[in-house]
């Protein structure tokens, strides 16, 4: 039976009343993992901390999904329909030189370089939060009608090269099965939102993500005289000309943004020598699936009829990192009161969407999802510390709002037949 009005109120009521006195606790577990930062499918100690809590807490635990992910199951004293929770776990190869009294000194070798290890995306925060709510609803369980699956998901920064990892492999190995998931939610904290505030978006919130490699074959010659080669390098400068015309001229971007950018040309050895190739890599960003299949054929197309136009060939390939994080139109609308509850009407905003992308978004294609921003500026900031930086910077008094939120989100979700 769905709960009356007085009986979901008290409900409510004793909810925030226990967020709010685990509040510092989530708060000193946000600092511990931000002080021992790892990396992509290397979360070793914050998943086996993750995994003692909630073993702690009673729940059914399975660790090594995906790696190094942890799931915690959490049965109601009812039956219901099936929730999951996501928070993301993995730090990047960012050096960290803020002055906080928990700042991260790790050191690593990523990629061949020596760099530091930060959570310079608030992945800390969205992990402490979850271990919040699980010790909450853990704690009043009579009161869940349903089941709560909580994800702990390694790796959404992307695997190591060579590795699989993230979204796409908890999937493979069937985190949304057994019990099947009904819908799941994520949340992301902000640096330039301020602590309070909740935003989000129906439909496409954050963009598709592409990788790109494009390949050119030219003739090499000496630089003195070109007329007696093919010049892949002039080829790849006109390709990506061509590609900003998909933008500007092809794209409606009175529907959703769309961007294509190429982040590197590695071509020749020496100055006087026009080389035999070049390589081009880049990404698209797109929020639309039509828009999305338009400029990849598009891409495709221009590659290899520039290259032929003058004399060369191209080639291009896609790689897939993320898709369109999708907000279900219906689950939208749903759970909008549950944020309004919580933060109150004034401080959930609706936002236009980011050219940012999310692994979460692999869940949205199995299963319903709703994706939100939390507030993490200081109020009256008027400088925020952008995500992925050596500066990156979050204020812990937005911590509590997350935990209340995923709470409020939970228990309305499970309640609504």
């Amino acid at each position: 039976m769905t709960l009356g009005w007085s009986q979901a109120q008290e409900v409510n009521e004793k909810l925030m009343l226990d967020a709010a006195s685990i509040e510092s606790k989530v708060i000193q577990w946000r600092r511990e993992i931000h002080k021992n930062p790892e990396l992509s499918n290397r979360e070793f100690k914050t998943a086996a901390k993750i995994a003692a809590h909630l073993k702690s807490l009673g729940l059914e635990v399975q660790t090594e999904v995906g790696k190094t992910g942890v799931i915690g199951i959490l049965k109601g004293d009812q039956p219901g329909k099936v929730i999951a929770l996501r928070a993301d776990i993995d730090a990047l190869p960012v050096t960290e030189r803020n002055d906080l009294s928990f700042k991260s000194t790790v050191t690593t070798t990523f990629l061949g370089t020596e760099t530091g290890v930060m959570h310079a995306c608030g992945h800390d925060t969205h992990t402490a939060i979850l271990m919040g709510v699980a010790e909450v609803l853990a704690a009043n369980k009579d009161l869940l009608k349903g089941t709560v699956k909580f994800i702990f998901q390694p790796a959404e920064e992307g695997p190591p090269p060579g590795e699989e990892g993230g979204a796409k492999l908890l999937i493979k190995e069937g985190v949304l099965k057994n019990p099947d998931v009904d819908a799941i939610f994520g949340l992301h904290i902000n640096s330039a939102t301020p602590v309070g505030t909740i935003r989000y978006k129906p439909g496409g919130t954050m963009a598709a993500v592409e990788r790109f490699v494009v390949k050119v074959n030219g003739k090499q010659t000496h630089g003195s005289q070109p007329w007696s080669g093919v010049d892949p390098i002039y080829i790849a400068a006109k390709i990506v000309d061509g590609y900003q015309s998909i933008i500007s001229r092809e794209s409606r971007l009175i529907d959703e943004a769309a961007v294509i950018s190429v982040g590197k040309i590695t071509a020749g050895v020496r100055f006087n020598i026009i080389p035999e190739s070049a390589e081009m890599i880049g990404t698209v960003r797109t929020l639309d699936p039509d828009m999305k299949a338009l400029i990849v054929r598009r891409m495709t197309e221009m590659t290899e009829t520039i290259a032929k136009a003058y004399g060369g060939t191209a080639s291009i390939e896609f790689q897939n990192f993320t898709s369109i994080t999708f907000n279900d139109l219906a689950l939208t609308n749903q759970v909008l009161p549950s944020l309004q509850a919580v933060a109150g009407a004034d401080q959930v905003e609706l936002v236009k969407a980011t050219t940012g992308g999310e692994d979460f978004s692999f869940y949205q294609e199995e299963v319903p999802g709703f994706y939100f921003f939390l507030g993490g500026m200081t109020p009256g900031n008027t400088e925020a510390f952008p995500h992925h930086t050596p500066d990156f910077k979050i204020d812990d008094s937005g911590l509590l709002l997350g935990v209340k939120a995923f709470l409020q989100l939970t228990v309305d979700y499970l309640n609504t037949p």
